[in-house]
């Protein structure tokens, strides 16, 4: 069977290829796309060639095809159908069809329509990061940063008893989004200060420096972001030390410490497909653009300011 998949085959530059699939085994599955997600933050840095050698082996996508940093076909977020009709969410890269082992089919809940599907994968980067956290109910919690995975974990904190969630962003069209998800909204200038605990996802230099110098005393600071090539210089003198502040590193790879051992990756990613049945979280989909338009489109998919945009596909 033939197929074709999205590759990036140099800095700012991607094409349609083609190739033949293996016949099923006994413990795959034939997937024929529905939608895929472009993951904004990540596909951006990969599309840039921005990821550095040293992390060459710790950012590959788990089907991901061909190294880093060029030819690669990269990406993670994929909703499918399977022979018998049913849909999955595959952690694979934009193609039409594919084969994927069966255990990483995850079965998206019926209540889940298939665009809204695509978000389980960023949904999941929230929940492990809300577990990293370990929030407590009533806490003052700050999310610099209101990309779709900063506007998800606000989401899923505000959930919590007696939580306050406030979201910073420099863009003040998202605070219609905060809102919608349940949270305050402040701009960077007035964003609150002694906050018990903050989720910075905004990728920057000026939003860590903003969550060091908004924490409470003792307060936990998750880094969310990841920089790519980018050296952040950021204040560890000053009152970093005399406040007590903690800094604490948060990435999807790894299951966080709290439910290491409890969930395996396939049971945290059903609870995060689970997690959105909220129609409210349809408001972080942009989009759709047709797969074959997939190389034209993608410089502009990827500029800044987007949130989650819907690929589609003609089977």
């Amino acid at each position: 069977m033939r197929a074709q998949g999205f590759w990036t085959i140099g800095r700012g530059k991607g094409e349609l290829r083609e190739e033949f699939l293996p016949t099923a085994g006994p413990n795959e599955l034939l997937v024929r796309a529905l939608a895929s997600g472009v993951s904004r933050g990540t596909e951006a840095l990969v599309f840039a060639g921005r990821v550095p050698p040293t992390q060459f082996d710790a950012m590959r996508a788990p089907l991901m095809t061909g190294s880093f940093p060029f030819p690669v076909k990269y990406g993670y977020c994929v909703v499918g159908e399977t022979d018998d009709g049913s849909r999955v969410f595959v952690l694979h890269p934009h193609q039409d069809r594919f084969i994927a082992p069966a255990a990483m089919c995850v079965p998206v809940p019926g209540a889940v329509p298939t665009r809204r599907a695509v978000l389980a994968a960023n949904m999941e980067t929230a929940l492990n990061i809300c577990w990293d956290a370990a929030p407590l109910a009533g806490e003052r919690v700050l999310v610099i940063g209101a990309g779709v995975v900063g506007l998800l974990t606000a989401s899923l904190l505000a959930r919590i008893p007696a939580v306050v969630v406030t979201v910073v962003d420099v863009n003040p069209a998202r605070a219609a989004l905060a809102k919608r998800l349940g949270c305050a909204f402040a701009s960077p200038d007035t964003a609150p200060a002694d906050q018990e605990l903050i989720v910075h996802a905004s990728a920057s230099e000026a939003g860590l420096r903003l969550a060091l110098d908004r924490a409470a005393f003792e307060g936990r600071i998750v880094e969310a972001s990841w920089y790519g090539d980018a050296v952040p210089a950021v204040p560890l003198g000053e009152a970093f030390h005399s406040r007590r502040l903690r800094l604490i590193a948060s990435q999807v790879g790894a299951v966080a410490p709290a439910m290491r051992g409890r969930r395996t990756h396939a049971e945290r990613l059903a609870v995060a497909l689970a997690l959105l049945t909220d129609p409210a979280y349809d408001a972080l989909l942009e989009g759709p653009t047709s797969f074959r338009d997939l190389p034209d489109a993608m410089p502009g998919i990827l500029a800044p300011g987007g949130l989650c945009h819907v690929i589609t596909y003609e089977n």
